[in-house]
């Protein structure tokens, strides 16, 4: 069994106590300029008419390549978000002691695409009901979440959580697991972390879908 910073593998499916999480620095990460796949910019400011939304769904790389491909995305990144240090590496979000979920920033025109799609596209692309994993990823960084920027993103990541659940309860799936909060500071991942499965098209991509199908008008979702 391997040890990552002082806690066993079973550990890592645990939130570390913020007391104990690593203390971080206050420099950010440096990244590319531009998007690899849409040639957009990374990072704020972003044009008007555009919204932030964040969705963690097992191993970022995967992930972040749902969301370019969906029409409507004005750019992606991968990063970490919903834990307790400042700035983490990768090698620090992997111990655990961070209590960081590998995250996507997605900025998308609202004038092209609903947030309620993309909370189709996010529920659709993994399977939500498997606590603090996703498929062989195991730890707390793999864990489900929507970390939302508004009151009415909040709302809808609700009413989308409740509608797919009587979906997947009809299908034989368990309890959604999707943590649904507000969210704190979105730290950028390392830059071979940014766009990786457009670097690397033959790369690791862990996620795995229920294959059960999130519908438009489940729950109030439209778009």
């Amino acid at each position: 069994m391997g040890v990552f910073g002082g806690r066993t593998a079973s550990d890592r499916t645990r939130m570390v106590d913020p007391a104990r999480a690593l203390p971080g620095r206050p420099t950010a990460m440096v990244v590319p300029e531009r998007h690899l796949v849409l040639g957009t910019p990374l990072v704020p400011p972003f044009p008007a008419g555009t919204e932030r939304a964040i969705f963690a769904m097992g191993c970022f790389w995967g992930a972040e390549r749902k969301f370019w491909e969906t029409d409507g995305v004005f750019t992606t990144a991968a990063g970490y978000c919903g834990g307790f240090t400042p700035n983490p590496t990768y090698e620090e979000v992997c111990t655990g002691l961070t209590g960081h979920d590998e995250a996507v920033l997605c900025v998308f025109d609202v004038s092209k695409v609903t947030y309620e799609h993309l909370l189709r596209v996010f529920f659709e692309g993994h399977d939500p009901t498997q606590g603090m994993r996703q498929g062989n990823d195991v730890g707390t960084q793999y864990r489900s979440a929507v970390f939302t920027t508004s009151d009415a993103q909040l709302d809808a990541a609700h009413a989308a959580r409740t509608g797919y659940q009587e979906l997947l309860s009809a299908a034989g799936f368990g309890p959604i697991t999707t943590e649904i909060a507000p969210a704190g500071p979105f730290y950028y991942a390392e830059p071979y972390h940014q766009q990786y499965l457009a670097a690397n098209p033959n790369g690791y991509c862990g996620l795995g879908s229920t294959g059960v199908a999130c519908p438009v008008g489940v729950a109030g979702l439209g778009g």
